[in-house]
């Protein structure tokens, strides 16, 4: 892992780092409701959409939602039977995600014949209200039966009430789950708790921290809240750099975007690996707040090398840009890296020199900074 003692160096490649990132995830209804008309779709209109707007999204994950956004469920599994080959086919960068019905009722045993029957399109499935009827033993038995069909297939628990984030290290417990998700709005019900659009990060503060402190011991993401607000105003994907985001958001954003854009800053700051969206329009300014900007890791990067430069990345301190920097401060730069690389926006040059950088440290170091990787 490192030249360290004596050790020669083991080469690494980026599958080192473990898998990408949910990243930004849009929720995306197989059957769609048409309120213009009053009516839902048919087949041939909801796989036209489908082609017009799912094939070439920039979200990192599709959710196709098929528990409590999905009033058609059996018309939008043979839907999905139908066209996700055709999506997997044209988009192999997307994560093709399912939200299956709770454990264990109807619903959940024909969402399961649809993945036993279509596991080489499918990435993830996520368990609703997971631990709520069976505990723990939820998420081992769906693992077993992902493991006949296809071994490459995670889920993510979305933990949706108190008894699931009492449990949550044991429904982390397993190599399937990688991220959590944190379901905001039947959490808050269960509880009691009236949450606000703009303030529930504040109002649910504490579990959330309590999800996160969970995860990162268990070596696990956690996917930040669903967003309700629906602006009118959609960023342009030009935009990449914070002080660009925020002179659009100045100009041209609405109330509804600011709000979103805050939210995401917030969570990205938090550590979350992920967020849900519900609009087209918030997947670019999400992504702008959880993935660091080209200034940001070049920023790192010089960081990095002066830290090296001055024989400091494992003890010691340097001055960069008017401010003290220590090893600690070294291990938040490569994070930075690294989180640039989950999220695919990382250019191959600044891999290679993470992944030197990491070679540099020793194995407990790696693990201290990066927990999510496979091999470390």
């Amino acid at each position: 892992m490192s030249q360290h003692m004596g050790e020669e160096p083991i080469a690494l490649d980026a599958s080192a780092l473990g898998d990408y990132w949910p990243g930004i995830q849009l929720y995306y209804p197989p059957v769609k409701y048409a309120p213009s008309l009053g009516i839902y779709e048919d087949m041939e209109q909801a796989a036209n959409r489908m082609v017009k707007h799912a094939h070439f999204t920039n979200a990192h994950t599709l959710i196709f939602d098929l528990e409590d956004g999905c009033r058609q469920k059996e018309m939008s599994r043979t839907l999905l039977r139908q066209e996700l080959p055709k999506l997997r086919k044209v988009n192999e960068r997307v994560t093709i995600a399912i939200r299956a019905n709770s454990f264990r009722t109807d619903e959940y045993e024909e969402d399961m014949k649809l993945v036993r029957d279509m596991g080489e399109y499918i990435d993830v499935v996520m368990l609703a209200k997971a631990g709520e009827s069976y505990g723990a033993a939820e998420v081992r038995d769906l693992s077993s039966f992902l493991l006949s069909i296809n071994p490459k297939i995670t889920i993510q628990p979305i933990i949706e009430h108190p008894k699931s984030l009492k449990i949550a290290p044991e429904l982390m417990q397993y190599d399937t789950v990688k991220h959590v998700v944190f379901g905001i709005h039947d959490f808050s019900k269960a509880l009691g708790i009236h949450i606000t659009p703009e303030h529930w990060i504040e109002e649910l503060f504490y579990f959330i921290n309590q999800l996160i402190f969970e995860a990162r011991i268990a070596g696990k993401g956690v996917i930040g809240g669903v967003e309700t607000l629906i602006g009118s105003n959609i960023m342009p994907d030009k935009f990449v750099e914070p002080h660009d985001v925020r002179r659009w958001l100045d100009l041209h954003g609405d109330h509804e975007s600011r709000v979103v854009y805050k939210h995401a800053c917030q969570e990205a700051a938090m550590g979350l690996t992920g967020k849900q969206v519900i609009h087209p329009g918030h997947i670019h300014l999400c992504k702008t707040a959880y993935t660091p900007s080209p200034t940001e890791i070049n920023q790192k990067v010089a960081i990095l090398k002066a830290a090296i430069e001055a024989d400091a990345l494992l003890g010691g301190a340097i001055k960069f840009e008017g401010e003290m920097l220590d090893p600690p401060m070294f291990g938040k730069a490569l994070q930075t890296l690294l989180r640039a690389h989950a999220l695919r926006a990382l250019k191959v040059s600044d891999m290679e020199f993470a992944l030197h950088v990491l070679q540099l440290m020793p194995a407990q170091v790696v693990r201290q900074n990066w927990p999510y990787g496979i091999l470390l």
